[in-house]
């Protein structure tokens, strides 16, 4: 729980003391150097690996798959599409533009390429994300939660993409401030950075969700109505994602235009038909696969449930229920689904929560373990089939 000197609890808006103030810059240092850490044993594996193969860590990094999307929106603005021997069309409108607007006015106002640029921006909302984490997380259960939050984060089996050029880093960051404002009830900076989410990626609705859900629990709870800075923070939550919804519409002539786009690339929502279908395809083939693809289903579920028995504030809840919701019962390609996972936050603050009971000695083993365990899975993956 906050106290006094916390810079979001309520009491304090009116005015903070300048010592309170330093000491509240200071609590999250040991989070943001320790994921740091982490983020940078993962680069150091993933360059050694890569100059082992012959091949560039930062093009790894900076210039396959969706990066390359986003540096071609970033150089020419949208337009760009890919026509496939079967008749099919990609579009980079299927591509939100908060990233690529980022990479094309960073570029322009330095010496970065727009890929290099994208690449400062993942690094630095990475940092970010971490901070909003370790406050989170402090919020919760305590100091020593938050920064193994933050590291868990870091240390997950993809948290490579945390460090490339993708949105994963910025949405992360800009949903968990949101859910941190709700948290501490800022309600305009709550609606604000929904809005931002909500230009980032098509799941920017799961922090729309949460902020307007928690904003209801509490009219209800409290048994009034919404004052003005509260209506305003609702008003502004959606308007980043459908804004882009209905700018796709418009300049594709269809209601439905940014689903036929996703559509187009064999993406949508199908309640889990597909992915049910790719997991017994690999039982009753490799089997391996299968029992590994279900023990990774069922870990996802079971970190959420403990979540909810945890009783995580609603705002969590509600936002890491539709993250994993969209992630498992979507279709098209299914390695992409731990990358999806990615923003789902909320599931790490059990098993931080438990490592904050620790002795120090003990989480600082497993969570070193599982910091060596990400780069070397992070630097083989990458430099395989990746992240797509």
């Amino acid at each position: 729980m906050t106290d006094l000197a916390d810079p979001g609890h309520p009491s304090t808006r009116g005015g903070v003391s300048p010592d309170v103030r330093a000491k509240a810059w200071r609590r999250p240092a040991a989070a943001l150097l320790a994921y740091a850490g982490v983020r940078a044993l993962g680069l150091a594996v993933l360059a050694l690996w890569s100059a082992v193969r012959g091949a560039d860590a930062h093009t790894l990094l900076t210039a396959r798959w969706d990066s390359l999307w986003y540096t071609r929106i970033a150089e020419g603005w949208y337009g760009y599409q890919v026509r496939l021997p079967d008749g099919g069309v990609h579009s980079d409108l299927a591509f939100f533009p908060l990233l690529p607007g980022l990479e094309r006015g960073l570029a322009e106002a330095s010496p970065l390429s727009a890929a290099g640029a994208g690449l400062l921006v993942s690094w630095i909302a990475s940092l970010t994300a971490a901070w909003a984490l370790y406050l989170i997380g402090e919020r919760l259960h305590g100091r020593r939660a938050g920064i193994c939050l933050a590291v868990l984060w870091a240390a997950l089996p993809v948290g490579v993409v945390q460090s490339m050029a993708y949105s994963e880093s910025l949405f992360t960051a800009l949903a968990a401030w949101a859910l941190w404002s709700v948290l501490t009830v800022r309600w305009v900076w709550a609606g604000t950075l929904a809005a931002l989410a909500g230009l980032t990626r098509p799941v920017g609705a799961a922090v729309v969700a949460a902020v307007w859900i928690a904003a209801l629990l509490t009219l209800r709870r409290e048994r009034r109505g919404p004052d003005r800075r509260m209506a305003a923070g609702l008003l502004l939550a959606p308007l980043g994602w459908f804004g882009y919804f209905v700018w796709v519409g418009v300049r594709t002539g269809s209601v439905t235009g940014y689903l036929d786009v996703q559509g187009q690339w064999g993406n949508g929502f199908d309640g889990g038909r597909a992915f049910a279908v790719f997991i017994w395809q690999n039982l009753t083939g490799t089997v391996v696969g299968g029992i590994g693809l279900l023990a990774g289903v069922a870990l996802v579920i079971w970190l959420y449930v403990l979540a909810v028995r945890q009783r995580q504030p609603p705002a969590l809840l509600v936002y890491a229920g539709i993250v994993v919701t969209l992630a498992l019962c979507a279709k098209g390609y299914f390695g992409s689904k731990p990358r999806l996972l990615l923003p789902a936050f909320p599931l790490l603050v059990p098993p931080a929560a438990w490592l904050a009971r620790r002795r120090t000695a003990h989480a600082a083993v497993l969570l070193g373990t599982l910091a060596a365990g990400s780069a070397v899975y992070g630097a083989w993956w990458l430099n395989g089939s990746g992240p797509p």
